[in-house]
């Protein structure tokens, strides 16, 4: 009793700078060291070869809540600075996180131990240990709502509708140097497979339910086979995977998908997860690499899970790979262009 909403919200994420500290010392030491540290530090090591191979394109598959909880910045530092080629994710780590803060809101620091119906009483939403206003989220809910109703009524696909709000920040963001706003101007496409499972999916809800016989609509289908014609188009590709799930399966399909439409294509040459899921339930958040392999989906020759929380190392394998500084010899694969007609 006694809480109110802003006695919750006072303490504002603060999202990782990768350029702020130089973590190549702590993985070459990690590299001399066993179990989780030593798989760290070859994943570390796969992610720079990926970086300094020129053939090779680069997905980034992001699942979970690693934005709200500090590594959006992290990833947008990846955009910017030519250190992924293309994106797959989760609705909500484009919308629930990335826009949401491209709109000026935030998430904030709270605690897994706070009564839930108290939360609740004051319209605040948990995840683990972060707070989100729900008043805000839904604010974002009808602004994907609003950008819909300005569009051609057909059928997007996650990628389009994704390019479209990148456009909208361009002049309307509060806080610069989003996610998606650096992918529309770099030219490198965000995927998501799942997209109405997020507030993207309550946006167009209200879009259709405002427009029932004039409205666009979301091709998973279609984003399927652009996904796909990256691949095609990659003389080698590689996988840095945050978590698993939807993402992660549907970059590996990839190359099954290239297959059935005769396209010749190799597996995926170079692959990182990490994930805490347990592979015992035949699931570790959609199947291992080496399990992956028997499928046809991934190299064995360079691939390393990583069985921990994400937050924990990926700024570690990520400002390694910034210092190393192989991204500076890349040229930018700029793949959204090949869809523009």
């Amino acid at each position: 009793m006694g809480h109110n909403k802003s006695s919750f919200l006072k303490h504002p994420v603060e999202h990782i700078d990768i350029s702020s500290f130089d973590a190549r010392p702590i993985i070459d030491s990690m590299s001399k060291m066993s179990f989780v540290s030593r798989e760290t530090a070859n994943a570390a090591k796969i992610y720079n070869n990926m970086l300094k191979d020129k053939n090779c394109t680069i997905f980034l598959t992001l699942a979970g809540s690693t934005s709200a909880a500090g590594c959006m910045k992290l990833y947008a530092d990846l955009v910017k600075n030519n250190m992924v080629d293309a994106i797959v994710a989760t609705g909500a780590s484009i919308i629930d996180m990335d826009f949401f803060e491209a709109l000026g809101f935030k998430h904030y620091q709270g605690s897994q131990f706070q009564d839930d119906g108290i939360l609740r009483e004051n319209y605040i939403d948990r995840i683990y240990d972060t707070y989100i206003d729900e008043d805000e989220l839904q604010n974002c809910d009808r602004v994907i709502g609003e950008i819909a109703d300005t569009l051609e009524p057909r059928a997007y696909t996650s990628r389009e509708f994704i390019k479209e709000l990148g456009k909208y920040l361009k002049s309307n963001a509060k806080k610069k140097g989003s996610l998606i706003e650096l992918a529309y101007e770099k030219n490198v496409p965000i995927f998501c497979p799942a997209f109405t499972d997020s507030s993207a999916g309550f946006g167009l809800v209200m879009h259709q339910e405002r427009n029932p016989n004039n409205h666009m609509t979301i091709d998973s289908i279609k984003e399927f086979r652009e996904l796909t014609e990256i691949k095609i188009q990659s003389k080698a590709s590689g996988l840095l995977m945050i978590g698993g799930g939807v993402p992660k399966n549907f970059i590996q399909d990839t190359v099954i998908c290239a297959e059935l439409l005769n396209k010749k294509v190799e597996m995926h040459k170079y692959a990182i997860q990490i994930t805490v899921a347990d592979s015992r339930d035949g699931a570790c958040s959609s199947s291992t690499l080496k399990e992956a392999s028997s499928w046809g989906k991934v190299d064995t020759a360079e691939e390393q899970m990583v069985f921990a929380e994400a937050t924990s190392v990926l700024p570690l394998i990520a400002s390694d790979a910034y210092h190393r500084g192989y991204w500076k010899d890349r040229t930018s694969k700029c793949f959204s262009k090949i869809f523009d007609i």
